[in-house]
């Protein structure tokens, strides 16, 4: 067993941490961002202090008194388990055994803090996770370890993340830490050539251009889904998208409609015309409320109901 030195943030942190001290790991010392003002307290700080954890929270983990720290813990291994701060080599390689840390993607494909987004997004099939050599550059280092996952036609970002990437992380970093920690790992260098980097999915690109193609706008939505959540003006609002449906038609039915114009409504749905399709948008945000049926907003603002849409959709030509 091994004597960590835990760095990390949020239920991934708290689901890690966790894993290691089920089966018998010794946590010398977690390290974790400052709450800020107002802000909910972090989960795995939360759950480090109810274990008796010795906790450090640094606002730089650069600081002499970080790298103090670190060395006081006589740690065996670094694990970092969603870790927004920048760990300088003079950090992380204090342990005897170095330290490895998380990113879910297959580096180096996506580096980047929305690195979960944009494979969906972009509509890739298969993404995964990666145990890495942390450097000074941004997920950078030489790889120990990858798991892959599909990404299924429908899934969002939330089911992505919860339901595959969330397990393997956990499962994968107990895995690298017992491969170095044995001296079995093997480090391969990232292909530079083949990189790739995304930076935040904010606002001006969590937009939604209903022009573009019917897949690409499905595909933006199921990857904001939860957060931050696609948007487009509805009826003069803002409003953010999230369950909802891909409608492909045949191009016989698509001439004359508009895209971004409302092709019809049910009691529980909006449906909007893209290039190629509808989209039909099950559940939204407007600005300033909470989350509701895109068919209560459409009964609020006054849109009779039309399915007149739905006959186009049977009419439809193989996707």
């Amino acid at each position: 067993m091994a004597r960590i030195a835990f760095i990390g943030q949020q239920e991934f942190g708290k689901a890690v941490l966790e894993a290691f001290i089920a089966r018998g790991d010794t946590i010398a010392g977690v390290f974790c961002v400052p709450d800020k003002p107002g802000a909910r307290p972090d989960a795995l700080k939360a759950d480090a202090l109810a274990l008796g954890l010795q906790v450090f929270t640094f606002p730089s983990l650069r600081s002499p008194e970080a790298e103090a720290a670190m060395r006081s813990l006589d740690a065996d291994i670094g694990i970092m388990a969603y870790v927004l701060q920048f760990a300088p080599q003079s950090f992380v390689n204090i342990p005897r055994h170095g330290t490895i840390q998380f990113h879910p993607s297959l580096l180096p494909l996506h580096r980047g803090p929305s690195s979960i987004s944009w494979p969906i997004a972009l509509g890739a099939k298969r993404t995964g996770i990666t145990i890495f050599r942390p450097t000074d550059g941004l997920d950078e280092g030489p790889v120990v370890l990858q798991k892959t996952c599909d990404i299924g036609a429908d899934e969002t970002l939330g089911e992505v993340y919860f339901n595959k990437l969330f397990p393997l992380g956990v499962a994968a970093l107990l895995e690298a830490t017992d491969l170095v920690m044995a001296g079995r790992h093997e480090e391969r260098v990232q292909d530079e050539s083949t990189a790739t980097y995304e930076g935040w999915m904010h606002d001006e690109e969590c937009e939604i251009h209903w022009p573009g193609h019917v897949d690409t706008i499905y595909n933006l939505i199921r990857a904001c889904n939860p957060a931050p959540g696609a948007w487009m003006m509805l009826d003069g609002t803002k409003v953010r998208v999230y369950d909802c449906r891909k409608h492909v038609v045949g191009r016989f039915v698509a001439r004359g409609h508009k895209p971004g114009d409302v092709a019809g409504v049910t009691e529980h749905s909006i449906v909007i015309w893209a290039q190629g399709g509808l989209v039909e948008i099950l559940k939204l945000r407007p600005e300033g409320s909470g989350k509701m049926s895109a068919g209560e907003f459409a009964r609020q603002r006054g849109l009779a109901i039309s399915t007149g849409w739905q006959s186009w959709v049977r009419q439809a030509s193989p996707a």
